[in-house]
């Protein structure tokens, strides 16, 4: 395995192959990033454990919508049908190649989630020193927050200083799963790997940050006209039915455009990797 370097526009053919990979098995990718969502969701909620335990199922995650993703461009690159045309992938072939991969490498995949889980263990109990330990509070021991404490200027920049840590631990989990899965990695090497591979190619990366923030916010404008139209006629009419198909509205395209999103990040891990 070599590092592959790019050049910067790579970054908007990953969000192109991506969309249009998506396109060619909407339900299945939407049906598998939500139950995992669902999944990730349910543990979360667990009392004490949930926040810690949630971050381990992570890994799993990725290298799922990964998985996904190269069964979906490989039949539409390789499995050609009678008349000519590229052979549509079955929703089940993916679940099976996703559960297949999961089954593998689940070990490699708890290492790589106990990992995230110490850090961001870790990178919550940082934010202590700004706030007083009230975040860390809600997180870890789900302690309930008054409207006054999350109005807090302290609270405030303590969850923004908490966002940028994370950025780190998702650079490092960026390429990790995928990494272990189909080039055999160990699990502390694989993080190393992702971030070298992630700076070397940081171009191609922040392109491709950009190319999805502007796929997003026209999707978020388009969303958000129809939306507001909707609970406008909810309001006038004197129903609530629109306002909430309204409000359905935003929620599920965010979800959706973050499933779209995440079933591009296989081809910057293809480019990025030579497995030769």
């Amino acid at each position: 395995m070599k590092l592959n370097l790019v050049p910067a526009r790579t970054g908007a053919t990953w969000v192109r192959l991506g969309l249009k990979t998506f396109w060619r098995q909407p339900l299945a990718f939407i049906s598998l990033f939500f139950l995992l969502m669902a999944l990730i969701s349910t543990v979360s909620l667990l009392p004490l454990l949930g926040s810690v335990l949630a971050p381990v199922l992570l890994p799993f995650m990725t290298l799922g919508l990964m998985v996904a993703t190269s069964i979906a461009y490989t039949d539409n690159a390789e499995g050609i049908g009678t008349a000519g045309h590229a052979q549509r992938p079955t929703g089940s072939a993916m679940f099976v190649a996703v559960i297949t991969a999961m089954r593998t490498e689940w070990r490699s995949l708890v290492k790589l989630g106990v990992i995230s889980a110490v850090y961001f263990v870790f990178a919550v109990l940082l934010t202590s020193f700004i706030d007083g330990g009230q975040l860390a509070k809600a997180y870890l021991l789900d302690e309930a927050l008054t409207p006054e404490i999350m109005a807090s200027s302290d609270f405030q920049v303590a969850r923004m200083f908490l966002m940028c840590l994370n950025l780190p631990l998702s650079l490092a989990m960026w390429h990790a799963p995928a990494l272990v899965h189909w080039h055999g990695v160990e699990p502390v090497k694989s993080i190393f790997f992702s971030v070298v591979a992630v700076f070397r190619n940081f171009g191609a990366y922040a392109l491709f940050g950009l190319a999805w923030l502007g796929v997003f916010l026209l999707a978020g404008i388009g969303m958000g006209l129809v939306a507001t139209v909707l609970i406008g006629v909810g309001s006038v009419g004197g129903g609530g039915a629109a306002a909430a198909i309204g409000n359905v509205l935003i929620v599920g395209s965010a979800l959706v455009l973050a499933a779209m999103s995440m079933s591009s990040t296989w081809f910057t891990f293809r480019d990025s990797f030579d497995p030769n």
